[in-house]
């Protein structure tokens, strides 16, 4: 005896229920990270058994800190179904207004250029819910300001950097022989994800994402909520700049450039869904140690490193292709 579905197809009674279209996809969102995590790590561990080893570990997570910051707020754009492509440009902008600032402001330097970013963030915000305007084409203008300021405000040139203000962010070993700024990161990663659990932040994303006319239907604060989240995109953005400088010891125009398809590849391929709707800070972590490990594996395999951006391309590409909610795209231009 069989009984037919939605789609037209024929199962008979008793046989284990099939999975639809939504709930693969949703399977493979959560799978398919982790596998990839998994695959990396022993490819890399069998290649060079020092991988594994606490100090290359600490070393490899260090490297990633600015990545994660970065990431983290990217994120909750892209859950409640945006995308910020400004965030490396104002990284950039922040790196510069530190090393001009620093002199004068000294440590306070941090929450200052902080609080810049979190507005110009929130200028993007604004303009993309007041004017209607696809929030890829307002950060796409914004990354052009953002970088156009640089350049100007940094005479075109890097900045040097002097002084103690910054020896917490890369420079400093912790006695358990943990750089520092795994721990600033970590507790980035830790405030995220009290905020998204323990408020109706993440459901509010989640709704917006998945289907925002329903959301203002249901009441929710939409407008003001995608504008504070392009604010926290934009602070990450530049406490990410001045962890940059933290470990460079200067500020540049194109200091953080080359971050941002990393960044949206760590986000895709950790699992949250290009589309919105789908996702969180643990998978954006997951996906940001991929981005690591690869980047480390490539460097084990002799790969140089400016073929770098053609894997995270094709990363980004095949991540999207296999994640995409089709449903909320019924027609691709």
């Amino acid at each position: 005896m069989s009984v037919s579905d939605k789609t037209g197809s024929f199962a008979r009674l008793g046989d284990p229920p099939r999975l639809t279209q939504s709930a693969r996809r949703k399977l493979l969102l959560t799978v398919m990270p982790f596998a990839v995590l998994a695959g990396l790590v022993t490819a890399i561990a069998i290649a060079n058994p020092n991988f594994l080893r606490p100090a290359s570990l600490w070393t490899a997570l260090d490297s990633a800190v600015p990545l994660m910051i970065l990431a983290a707020g990217a994120m909750l754009v892209i859950l409640c179904g945006g995308i910020d492509l400004s965030i490396a440009a104002l990284a950039s902008l922040a790196s510069v207004l530190v090393a001009m600032w620093v002199p004068q402001l000294g440590g306070w330097v941090v929450p200052v250029v902080v609080v810049v970013c979190a507005l110009a963030g929130a200028l993007q915000g604004t303009i993309h819910v007041v004017a209607q305007i696809p929030s890829f084409l307002v950060t796409l203008g914004g990354l052009a300001v953002w970088s156009g300021i640089a350049l100007v405000v940094s005479g075109a040139s890097t900045i040097g950097v002097t002084g103690t203000a910054l020896d917490w962010t890369f420079t400093r070993v912790t006695p358990w022989n943990i750089p520092s700024a795994v721990f600033i990161g970590a507790a980035v990663v830790l405030v995220f994800a009290l905020v998204m659990n323990l408020t109706p932040v993440r459901r509010w994303l989640v709704a917006i994402g998945s289907s925002e006319p329903s959301a203002l239907l249901a009441g929710l604060p939409v407008s003001q909520t995608k504008i504070v989240v392009f604010a926290v995109s934009g602070a990450c953005a530049g406490f990410a700049g001045v962890m940059l400088v933290g470990r460079t010891f200067s500020g540049a125009p194109s200091l953080a450039d080359s971050l941002l398809l990393p960044v949206v590849a760590a986000i895709v391929v950790g699992g949250t869904a290009i589309t919105g709707g789908f996702g969180g800070i643990g998978r954006t972590v997951v996906g940001v140690l991929i981005i690591t490990v690869l980047r480390v594996g490539l460097s084990v395999a002799g790969v140089d490193s400016s073929y770098e951006q053609i894997f995270y391309g094709v990363l980004v590409i095949a991540a999207v292709a296999l994640t995409i909610d089709r449903s909320k795209l019924p027609f691709v231009k």
